[in-house]
């Protein structure tokens, strides 16, 4: 039992996600015995549980999981969240984005538009976006392959000099009395930055980022305008945005 929980485990670290279902196939055993183990990581700090199967826990996800894996977590949710974003900010202007795999799938959606001018310190999004007729605007900084992204002060220092519509900003965590979180505090720096400089900060989280704490904790609800996610979150979540008055936008 120890071996193969320490597979699932090792499994779970490189791809950021598993399934009961899948897992059953892969060590022939029931999905019962899955759930127990995934339990047992669960306890153990490793793994959050999902519906039909877990994902590294998101505090320990940035540190463990390269851009390339991350970004095939919960793909088709980012996808559903990315449609909502042009569908409810395609009139937008000017766009600061920070470098989440949501973000990346909502801005790939506006590449077409000539009128939109997007400010960034991701480094995947220019390869991304490698023919656009939007215009993008790097922050510039240090350079990290792992996240592909940007950070340090130069970033912060130009992202100062600008002021936008709007803020895309992906996350680890959303809690009700914390906040929303991430868990670089590099990168965590750079998105509260951000949501200062934006007349509307728009925040994207899929389902399972609904009650998470990650390492550090960037932005308050108060300085929210919106909210999108992928399905509709529980009821406690519908009145607590209600109260804050926070637009909730799902599928």
């Amino acid at each position: 039992m120890t071996k193969r929980i320490d597979k699932i485990k090792q499994k779970v670290e490189a791809e950021g996600e598993v399934f009961v279902s899948d897992l059953s196939r892969l060590y022939n055993v029931t999905e019962e015995t899955i759930r127990r183990d995934l339990e047992k990581l669960k306890n153990e700090g490793v793994v959050t549980r999902t519906y039909g199967g877990a994902m590294l826990n998101t505090t320990l996800q940035s540190d463990r999981v390269h851009f390339s894996k991350r970004r095939a977590i919960n793909l088709e949710a980012k996808k559903q969240i990315a449609r909502l974003v042009t569908r409810e900010f395609g009139d937008a202007r000017t766009i600061m984005v920070d470098n989440s795999t949501t973000v990346i799938e909502a801005i790939k959606l506006f590449k077409d538009n000539r009128n939109i001018t997007a400010i960034s310190f991701s480094a995947q999004i220019f390869q991304e976006l490698d023919e656009t007729n939007m215009m993008l605007v790097s922050t510039g900084g240090i350079y990290d392959e792992r996240t592909r992204s940007f950070y340090g002060s130069l970033a912060k220092e130009n992202i100062r000099k600008y002021n936008v519509d709007v803020a895309l900003l992906g996350c680890k965590g959303l809690d009700m009395t914390n906040g929303i979180s991430d868990s670089s505090e590099g990168e965590a720096d750079l998105k509260a930055e951000m949501s200062s400089r934006a007349a509307s900060v728009v925040v994207l989280a899929d389902h399972s980022k609904f009650g998470q704490t990650a390492f550090v904790n960037f932005l308050h609800w108060d300085m929210v305008n919106c909210l999108i996610t992928d399905e509709k979150p529980d009821e406690k979540w519908v009145d607590f945005c209600n109260r804050m008055n926070i637009r909730l936008i799902y599928e």
